[in-house]
């Protein structure tokens, strides 16, 4: 009895050490390795087990086995590429033919000279009195003194000659002899094309803008860039204007319009002679056809502000010839404008002019007054705030609309 109970214990202790060693060996009989990345080092566990989650028919754990790769490719994933925002478009500005078709319409605003003329000339006998108002509205209408004599001269010669008071006769009259005044045999052409320099080398036409504050300088310099760019010119703007903090900035947003280059200096109040230099230097390298140069607006009293301005312009002359110097003056302004542009005259030799604010409220007078005065032509006229509202100057336009 006692010998069969310690059979059974004997079959017993084989049995449990038999499945001891089976789950320790696991399947196949050998040892497990441990699951890589699970911090085993050498004997000892440093990390957490990784649990097979994969099992066979009957039960039993087995190895995990590894993932099928995906020979579909039509699933993949497209690259998407970084989009850079889109430029705004830029403008397209008028030409210069579809200006002049504006310029009498809106010079005809300040056709009060030739209406109160008209009036005059065409009464059956004009009184010393009549003369006496003909000559006061020429007077008013800031045509000058010198200009008034002679059309006074010329008006009262063949009016009397001709013993008309026929309106529309009159009307021929008057327009002859103010055209005259305007001298349409000026040649205003704007110096806008490369030339050669003395070495040799092509250079971009380079036109300095100088005027007084308060003119609408800036605004002109880009207008004209407007115009230059319908006419299919490559046009690049130097802003010489150092000393109005937003005058850059006002003539990059109208160079941005019409993607138009802008030289500026990356601070306020810098040299403006090394700007402009920098701007003619830049304008050569692009091979560009015209550098426009905005200074600043100096007041015609200020010994060495204007002294200034004749450095800006012997500054560029190294870099190339000055094709042109353009004074910006308000129409509104009479006399006064005189003044000015007989100082920046005999500073940097004005080649031309440009008469803003053309547009209604100005006696229309001082065109013939200013080029009188300094013997050089108005080129461009300002006929309103439009960024295509400037427009070559028309003398037959001028003077018709005047009589209109």
């Amino acid at each position: 009895m006692l010998e069969d109970i310690w059979i059974y214990l004997v079959l017993a202790v084989v049995v449990i050490g038999g499945g001891a060693v089976a789950l320790f060996r696991g399947r196949g009989g050998k040892p497990r390795d441990l699951p890589p990345g699970s911090g085993a080092s050498g004997g000892a566990r440093s990390g957490t087990a990784t649990l097979d989650t994969d099992t066979d028919t009957d039960g039993a754990a087995g190895p995990v086995a590894p993932p099928e790769a995906d020979t579909d490719t039509t699933a993949q994933p497209t690259a998407v590429e970084p989009t850079e925002p889109e430029a705004p478009a830029l403008e397209h500005p008028e030409p210069a033919a579809g200006r002049l078709v504006r310029l009498r319409e809106r010079l005809a605003r300040s056709g009060a000279l030739g209406s109160t003329l008209l009036r005059l000339l065409s009464r059956g006998d004009i009184s010393e009195a009549d003369w006496e108002e003909i000559e006061e509205t020429l007077l008013l209408a800031d045509i000058g003194a010198g200009p008034t004599d002679e059309l006074m001269q010329a008006l009262r010669t063949r009016v009397k000659v001709l013993g008309t008071t026929d309106p529309e006769r009159v009307r021929d009259i008057l327009r002859e002899e103010l055209l005259t005044l305007v001298d349409p045999g000026m040649d205003r052409r704007l110096a806008a094309s490369p030339v050669v320099g003395d070495d040799g080398e092509p250079h971009p036409a380079t036109i300095l803008m100088v005027g007084v504050n308060g003119t609408g300088k800036t605004t002109t310099v880009g207008k004209l860039a407007r115009l230059l760019v319908a006419e299919d010119r490559d046009v690049l703007l130097g802003a010489a204007d150092t000393f109005r903090a937003a005058a850059a900035d006002q003539l990059a947003t109208w160079g941005e319009r019409v993607g138009v280059p802008v030289v500026r200096s990356d601070r306020d109040g810098a040299d403006p002679a090394a700007v402009a230099f920098d701007a003619v230097k830049a304008g050569r390298e692009a091979g560009v056809d015209v550098v426009l140069i905005d200074t600043a607006g100096r007041l015609q009293n200020k010994a060495g502000l204007m002294d200034e301005l004749g450095k800006i312009k012997r500054v560029v002359a190294r870099q190339a010839p000055v094709a042109e110097v353009l004074l910006v003056l308000d129409a509104t302004t009479g006399q006064n404008g005189m003044r000015q542009a007989q100082v920046f005259a005999d500073v940097v030799d004005v080649t031309g002019i440009v008469l803003t604010k053309l547009d209604g409220t100005a006696k229309g007078g001082i065109v013939v007054a200013v080029q009188r005065e300094l013997g050089v032509p108005v080129k461009f006229v300002g006929l309103g705030e439009g960024p295509d509202d400037l427009a070559p100057f028309d003398p037959k336009g001028f003077v018709d609309a005047l009589v209109a």
